[in-house]
């Protein structure tokens, strides 16, 4: 353990140049990008907001529930069946 944190300290800055994740406790190296993290309850940017419902328009076209096969070539052809159908539902 003690070999480790001396790797660290001959970083270059040091232990003081690490920086880190105070909500996860994480302790990083090396950052790379110009990414802010949020405060706290602050709301996302509208276009943040709009991929995500976007993304939240995605269905698959399974049904809900479990299914229980008696081979892997049954439960195939299902899931041939289920994107077959969804793709036909997206060219209409």
């Amino acid at each position: 353990m003690t070999e480790r944190k001396s790797r660290v300290a001959a970083l270059p800055g040091g232990p003081a140049g690490l920086s880190g994740d105070p909500f996860a406790g994480e302790r990083f190296i090396h950052v790379v990008g110009k990414r802010k993290q949020s405060e706290p309850g602050d709301l996302p940017p509208a276009a943040t907001r709009e991929a995500m419902t976007s993304l939240l328009q995605y269905a698959t076209r399974a049904p809900k529930g479990v299914f229980v096969y008696r081979s892997h070539e049954e439960a195939n052809r299902d899931r041939d069946k289920w994107t077959v159908e969804a793709m036909l539902a997206i060219e209409r």
